[in-house]
């Protein structure tokens, strides 16, 4: 479940990320497999998501709009294992590009006059157009490539690299990491 504490790791990623990184993490288990856990099983639910990470929902959404945004979701997945030293997937690549043709964004000019995209329009959409500002903002300002998914092939869960060579591939040590590393020497001993 997305965390409402402001004190969350999510909450605190740079440019926006954390609603990247709670969005991939509403699937949590391996993927491909009917195992894991679903957050975003219903309209109703990613409504509600939606809601707790302040995007615009006005009309009910349905099952296509829940259709676009696990593939959007998956499609971010991907890109992120790419950032995690996974090849680029094309075909996430295009879900992405068809997103961003459905994303309104609007440039707001503040009293500083700096400048920043918004989201312009409500529903799935909103979710879109935030993520792909998120993205782009982060990309900017050399983030984006610290915003990674687990390589663990039962996990793939989102993560922040804050190590200083940004070499980090399992969300944590202590789980992913030790496993994969025991799979390894059972296998050299075996």
């Amino acid at each position: 479940m997305v965390s409402t504490d402001p004190t969350s790791e999510s909450n605190r990623l740079p440019d926006g990320l954390g609603l990247i990184a709670d969005l991939v993490n509403t699937w949590e288990g391996e993927l491909g497999t009917e195992t894991g856990r679903e957050e975003l099983d219903t309209p109703e639910a990613l409504e509600a998501w939606m809601r707790a990470h302040g995007l615009d929902v006005k009309a009910p959404l349905d099952r296509d709009d829940l259709r676009r945004a696990i593939e959007f979701r998956e499609a971010l997945r991907a890109l992120l294992l790419a950032n995690t030293g996974a090849g680029l997937d094309a075909a996430a690549v295009e879900v992405v590009r068809r997103a961003a043709g459905d994303a309104p964004l609007h440039v707001v000019i503040d009293a500083a006059g700096g400048a920043r995209a918004e989201p312009a329009g409500a529903g799935v959409e909103a979710l879109f157009a935030e993520a792909l500002a998120a993205t782009a903002r982060a990309q900017a300002t050399g983030t984006w490539e610290r915003l990674k998914a687990c390589t663990a092939d039962d996990c793939h869960w989102a993560f922040y690299d804050r190590s200083r060579n940004r070499s980090r591939t399992w969300c944590s040590m202590e789980v992913c990491g030790n496993r994969s590393k025991t799979r390894t020497y059972r296998a050299r001993r075996a």
